[in-house]
């Protein structure tokens, strides 16, 4: 009998944390339990705790628990800092205050949850909670935007790695330095190693670019380089996934991911309206897979504009760069001369640029331009769109000089 109390006993202590586990008491000897046989320890124990004195209260309680589900009677004390994570359960966020000693069992948060209708709208973040608190006051502290810690830092669609770094440092105080360092190995950040696998014979690169999604991240106060850096990774893999990105890109589109995901910087760093992605995709891909044009290559300002920053020089209006410029060949991203797409991203696409690559419209287009200063884009099959595409421009002053003689 002792033995079966010290189980009621040892299931109390773990305060019902985690998924319910009904009737997880363990054999011993060959010995079975049995709702009888619990009833009878419970009735055993009272008649026990009934002349033990002081100690009686104290042993009920801890018999009492296995029956009742454990929750705190008082507001609370203090203050603990907890995290809602995207994806988290109702049990999850149990656990989680559970853990940090907020509530006093995971179940009696899930039953306070499912009374509480308004439970389903607890947001991601950071709160800031009381220690030994009503399970039922826990949800509705979760639910109060005044108890959010908010430490934000938001990343634009199109932010190149070297930006964000300067960006992140000038939130968290973390030199740029140790951002730098912690993005030299994008896998030790998370990031699947066949994500730099690629199809068109260019030898692959690593490089975190393209990699840090662009989102509103809430920094926690003592994170490392390396522990932002990868909450960027896994925003980007969790909405890869969402989109399904990985799959379709190979069987719809019969390239690597990470084509497809140059193919989105491009078409990120290119456009000014959203709208654009699809199309400026297909351009690409009608330039590079298609054999529109004779050397595959893509031909475009960006990719120039990317290296000078990497440089640390400052971007150019294509009408300011260099014919030594738009023809160096020790430029790793020159596409006015190599074919083919350049060897890594050249910006951090966000969600809109993703799925214009993964699903371009059908056309055969080979150009497009932004043909006036609103950055409203044409597109062009041939060399007379091209000619009256670069006149549109001419006419909008958006080129000027030689190009429009």
């Amino acid at each position: 009998m002792i033995d079966d109390l010290d189980l009621v006993f040892d299931e109390a202590e773990r305060g019902d944390k985690g998924r319910h586990r009904r009737g997880a008491v363990r054999k011993r000897k060959g010995k079975s339990g049995g709702r009888g046989k619990t009833i009878f320890a419970l009735f055993m124990a009272l008649v026990l705790l009934g002349g033990i004195g002081g100690g009686a209260y104290i042993g009920f309680d801890r018999i009492r628990n296995h029956f009742i589900t454990p929750d705190y009677d008082g507001p609370g004390t203090g203050q603990a800092l907890v995290e809602v994570k995207a994806g988290d359960t109702l049990t999850d966020i149990g656990n989680t205050l559970y853990d940090a000693g907020v509530v006093k069992s995971t179940k009696a948060f899930i039953e306070a949850a499912d009374a509480n209708s308004r439970s389903k709208n607890i947001q991601v973040g950071r709160y800031k909670v009381r220690k030994q608190m009503k399970a039922a006051d826990a949800v509705i502290m979760l639910l109060d935007p005044k108890n959010r810690v908010v430490n934000g830092v938001t990343i634009p669609e199109g932010t190149i790695t070297l930006a964000i770094y300067d960006i992140l440092a000038k939130q968290t105080k973390i030199p740029v330095a140790e951002f730098k360092a912690a993005a030299k190995d994008p896998v030790k950040l998370g990031v699947p190693a066949y994500w730099f696998n690629r199809q068109d014979g260019k030898k692959s690169q690593k490089s975190i670019e393209g990699f840090l999604y662009p989102s509103t991240y809430e920094i926690p106060p003592k994170a490392t380089a390396e522990q932002i850096l990868k909450m960027m990774v896994d925003e980007f893999l969790r909405v890869a996934q969402q989109i399904d990105f990985v799959n379709r890109v190979q069987k719809e589109r019969k390239i690597s991911p990470y084509e497809a995901l140059i193919t989105a910087s491009i078409a990120q760093a290119e456009s000014v309206d959203p709208k654009d992605f699809p199309k400026v995709s297909r351009v690409v891909y009608n330039r590079v897979y298609a054999g529109k044009i004779p050397c595959n290559c893509l031909g475009i300002d960006s990719g120039i504009n990317y290296w000078l920053r990497l440089q640390g020089k400052e971007p150019k209006d294509s009408d300011d760069l260099l014919q030594s410029e738009i023809h160096n060949l020790k430029n790793p991203y020159n596409t006015h001369d190599v074919a083919g797409l350049p060897i890594t991203p050249i910006s951090n696409p966000g969600e809109g640029a993703l799925k214009g690559a993964l699903d371009p419209p059908t056309g055969d287009w080979i150009f497009f331009m932004t043909v006036d200063k609103k950055g409203t884009m044409g597109y062009g099959s041939n060399d007379a769109d091209f000619r009256k595409l670069q006149k549109q421009m001419c006419d909008n002053g958006v080129l000027s000089g030689t190009n429009c003689g």
